[in-house]
């Protein structure tokens, strides 16, 4: 049987059952899934370095001559150690290897190596142990850049360089033809390397321009496929059968509420009082984008108050279980002054309680479901819905959406949709993502919100910091955010070339990077024993969460660290200090988001960003925080200088959502590139609008993988056959 891309690991030599179901944890089931099982760094093994300007604890590549024969003796631990030593122009070097006593007969007097791995040096002695030996021999050239790999536990870095290149020449013998995404035309037109090149160049790469040149290539593959996804959905028909709200009277709305809208606020209600009345059936899809704080979720309450008064539901669906009690909690009693019922259903939320709301819904008797991803059970079904509301968008994929706006009895029926984002989005981003949704902006604070003071700090300041947070703990609250929940220990990755590395002015460096769970220990053992402080991270569980962040609502916490699991949707007034450690590490629009989390009482507040960063790039980035506090002037920053990643769904995180949407390359995305592929997106679909020839199957097939979806309906909303698929 010739193999091709769909065939299973389990046919390539050396992949038994065992190492089978470990490639299918990782996500690795065909040959094809082996060769976009990307590096996520390179050694660079081409950049020798000479053992005498060597300093010690560096890793690296070091071109020696065996000086003595290898020598094997036994520990009392029943260890074998085996040791001889090498030199260069500069100097000489211990080289010893553990219960590996084969090497002796690998290891000649005078036979030349490229070593890579760890120089130790202790006074004028120097030694590497058990580094990756690669003999030089005349007229072949070695690797410069030789690829790792993301690994599982059970698979190491060899097995997957000899994976790859056992399915790259599988495929070779059989004369297999990759199914190429691109027409001869368009890899012209783009300067694109084709399929087969650019996979071979990402994983045994010639030098690194064209390793460059590869990558381009799969950055544009992904966006144009994004591309297509999104054009496809704009394409959907405007005309529709949603159920036009003729009660738009908001006055007992109103009446609830203990302040009074904004002008913004009321312009934005206005918009969508006018698409949710509209008498031809057209359904609501409206973008409400506004700055953190700006007063978006008393808009979202509005257009549900009009859902309900029409005698249709609504749902309300938020990225993580802190932000659906949140929301929940401001809600339910207006709600339940309008004397209408909300309900909460969350991943948290018990067996019992479920089937009570999920019956609740059925049946019509609830009106309003505020949750989590929890909301697209199946078994959640909706009487009559007529209104549904993402927050936080960006976290959310199309699909998901699409999902949740078809769970109704009433089949046949469009859902009026509105989605709502406190990043607030370029607008030169937002037509091209968002074309298809009338798009509402609140740009103005309502009255009382305060700016925020940023400073930007290294790691010389740590005690006028630590005394900082000390005066404002103890008057109010604080906030202390990390880039990871725990260590990670992995020295291996310093001086390894970040998978984008000619796009950045950095590599993998030897840092120290904070994590939640070792820093709050610290505070609190060493430098705040006499002040209270939690802990919060997305790896506990819900109730853990729920019980942690009530704490620090009634101030009983005074410093909270964090993780990323309070971006969002977090609302204590008594808190005025925000300090994110490692800034480097986020996007300016995720600190924004962080920085909104205080400003929101009457007392001043302050935002420090430490980052002992050097780079030139890195201190311009985050200056910019210091400079302004406008989110869309941040947003634009962001966009200019790292690209759009920030605004697309990531895996990373600790409160990152996928959406249903992986992309490979994160923030890898390129602005111009982006236009690029949604204008060639917009090009091929005009002559073939549901992808059905043959010539568009590969981008066919790579844009549904892209969106986890085999289905022939394409989120619910256009018929895309499929034979292969």
């Amino acid at each position: 049987m010739p193999l091709n891309f769909d065939s299973s690991t389990k046919y390539l030599a050396g992949v038994g059952k065992k190492r089978q179901e470990l490639l299918e944890k990782m996500g690795i089931y065909t040959l094809e899934d082996v060769l976009y099982h990307f590096p996520r760094a390179y050694q660079n093994r081409g950049k020798i370095l000479s053992l005498a300007m060597t300093p010690d604890g560096t890793n690296g590549a070091f071109l020696l001559t065996v000086a003595t024969k290898p020598q094997t003796v036994m520990l009392k631990n029943r260890m074998q150690l085996t040791k001889f030593v090498a030199f260069d122009d500069t100097g000489r070097c211990t080289v010893t290897f553990f219960n590996q006593p084969y090497v002796k007969d690998i290891f000649h007097v005078g036979d030349e190596f490229r070593f890579y791995g760890r120089l130790t040096v202790k006074r004028s002695s120097r030694e590497m142990s058990a580094p990756i030996f690669e003999p030089v021999v005349e007229g072949k050239k070695l690797p410069d850049l030789v690829p790792v790999y993301p690994l599982t536990e059970g698979i190491n870095q060899k097995f997957m360089r000899a994976l790859v290149e056992n399915s790259v020449n599988t495929l070779e013998s059989e004369g297999y033809e990759y199914p190429e995404i691109f027409d001869g035309q368009t890899l012209e037109n783009m300067g694109l390397m084709g399929l087969k090149e650019a996979l071979y160049e990402i994983h045994f790469p010639t030098d690194a321009e064209r390793l460059k040149s590869a990558r381009e290539r799969f950055v544009f593959e992904e966006l144009y496929s994004f591309a297509l996804g999104i054009s496809l959905t704009k394409r959907n028909d405007k005309t529709g059968n949603a159920q036009p709200f003729t009660d738009t009277c908001l006055d007992e709305f109103y009446a609830e509420l203990p302040y009074k809208l904004t002008n913004a606020q009321a312009r934005s209600v206005n918009e969508i009082v006018a698409d949710l009345s509209n008498k031809n059936g057209i359904p609501m899809n409206r973008l409400l984008s506004g700055d953190v704080g700006s007063g978006k979720t008393v808009c979202a309450a509005a257009a549900v108050y009009l859902a309900v008064k029409n005698n249709t539901q609504a749902a309300f669906m938020v990225p993580t279980e802190i932000l659906a009690n949140q929301h929940y909690n401001d809600l339910k009693d207006l709600f339940g002054r309008l004397r209408m019922r909300v309900a909460l259903l969350t991943g948290s939320t018990s067996a019992a309680s479920k089937r009570e709301i999920i019956n609740g819904v059925a049946s019509g008797e609830i009106h309003i479901v505020i949750g989590t991803h929890a909301l697209l059970n199946d078994k959640l079904v909706f009487d009559n819905l007529g209104l549904v509301i993402t927050d936080e968008q960006h976290r959310f994929g199309v699909k998901q959406r699409a999902t949740l706006a078809e769970k109704t009895k009433a089949q046949g029926k469009s859902v009026h949709v509105l989605v709502m984002s406190a990043t607030p989005i370029p607008r030169t981003l937002a037509l091209i993502l968002y074309g298809d949704l009338s798009v509402s902006a609140i740009d103005e604070l309502p009255p009382g919100r305060q700016k925020v003071d940023t400073f930007l700090v290294d790691e010389n300041y740590r005690d006028r910091l630590n005394g900082f947070i000390r005066k404002n703990a103890t008057e109010h609250q604080v906030y202390i955010v990390c880039p990871m929940v725990e260590e990670k220990q992995d020295d291996d990755d310093e001086g390894l070339l970040p998978f984008d590395f000619m796009n950045t002015d950095e590599t993998i460096t030897k840092q120290k990077v904070y994590s939640a769970k070792e820093y709050a220990e610290k505070l609190s053992n060493e430098v705040f024993p006499d002040i209270s402080v939690g802990c919060i991270h997305g790896k506990l569980k819900p109730a853990e969460k729920d019980r942690i962040m009530r704490e620090f609502e009634e101030g009983r916490i005074r410093i909270l660290v964090s993780t990323t699991v309070i971006e969002v949707g977090v609302n204590v007034p008594n808190a005025v200090l925000m300090v994110v450690e490692n800034a480097e590490r986020f996007g300016l629009s995720q600190l924004h988001q962080l920085r909104g989390r205080v400003g929101r009482g009457s007392a001043k507040s302050y935002c420090v960003l430490v980052s002992s960063s050097e780079t030139d790039k890195a201190k311009k980035r985050l200056n910019v925080m210091c400079q302004t506090n406008n989110g869309y002037k941040i947003a634009e920053a962001d966009l200019e200088q790292r690209g759009p990643g920030d605004f697309f769904p990531d895996r990373s995180g600790d409160a990152r959502q996928s959406g249903g949407l992986k992309f490979r390359f994160a923030s890898l995305c390129d602005m111009e590139l982006l236009t690029k592929a949604f204008t060639l997106s917009e090009s091929v679909l005009k002559k073939d609008p549901l992808l059905i020839s043959e010539q568009n199957s590969g981008a066919r097939r790579y844009m549904k993988k892209l969106f986890e979806t085999k289905s022939d309906t394409f989120f619910g909303i256009i018929e895309i056959k499929d034979n292969n698929i």
